[in-house]
């Protein structure tokens, strides 16, 4: 039981750390600007949040699913990854680690906005419903960031506990916690939405690190007691 909630809130922490990542935050405040055009309605608002979390569950529990699945149903794959799959975590984990800090550079995309902008009027038609297509398209769009916690931190996690459901959907509801929270604020306390995501790009720089070095241990520890076995 202790396993399945430290997995669980690790897959939650993941999910949160890549919703305050830049590119996917710039999606975020996207969604914010969407649910805030029922601002004067804080039922409204508070359901639009909501369903923008299920959307951007459903997103990455199809991702998850296919690969997942696609990974444990190949029985070459399978044995593969029983075999190996510790050895793999150790160069994974240090990958993304450094790719959180920024030792090895990526090309930053911030395209959320313009993506925003070609979806509003489509997703203006569909009243509250658009907030669920924003979480789901959203969830598809992979910047650097998210991709490297989702196929580098997430998929191996969901594939050595066999949990192609549980643990995606917990991501997705993490990548949605700031849209939910701030869903909440501008409900009942608009005037601090720009307190509240500045608050979050504060700290995301100090989380982010925090977990990159996490990895780095812990991408170490799995390189020197599986692939080199000096431990």
């Amino acid at each position: 039981m202790e396993s399945l909630l430290l997995v669980a809130g690790s897959a939650l922490w993941l999910g949160f750390l890549t919703s305050i990542s830049p590119c996917p935050l710039a999606t975020n405040i996207a969604a914010i600007a969407y649910v805030g055009k029922t601002v004067d309605r804080p039922g409204q608002v508070l359901l639009a949040g909501l369903l923008y979390t299920l959307g951007r569950t459903v997103g990455y529990l199809a991702v998850a699913l296919v690969v997942v699945k696609s990974l444990l149903s190949i029985s070459s794959v399978s044995l593969f990854l029983q075999r190996n799959l510790n050895q793999a975590l150790g160069p994974v984990l240090l990958l993304v680690g450094l790719l959180l800090i920024d030792v090895i550079p990526w090309p930053w995309t911030g395209n959320g906005s313009a993506l925003f902008d070609r979806l509003q009027t489509k997703v203006q038609r569909l009243g509250l419903w658009g907030a669920g297509l924003l979480g789901l398209v959203f969830a598809l769009t992979f910047c650097p960031v998210s991709a490297a916690l989702f196929f580098g931190s997430l998929v191996p996690l969901a594939v050595s506990h066999q949990s192609a459901i549980l643990l995606p959907s917990i991501f997705g509801v993490g990548t949605a916690v700031p849209v939910v929270f701030c869903s909440l604020v501008l409900a009942f306390a608009a005037n601090r939405i720009s307190k509240a995501f500045n608050a979050l790009t504060l700290i995301e720089r100090w989380m982010r690190r925090v977990t990159a070095l996490v990895f780095i241990g812990i991408g170490g520890y799995y390189l020197l007691s599986y692939t080199f076995e000096v431990l």
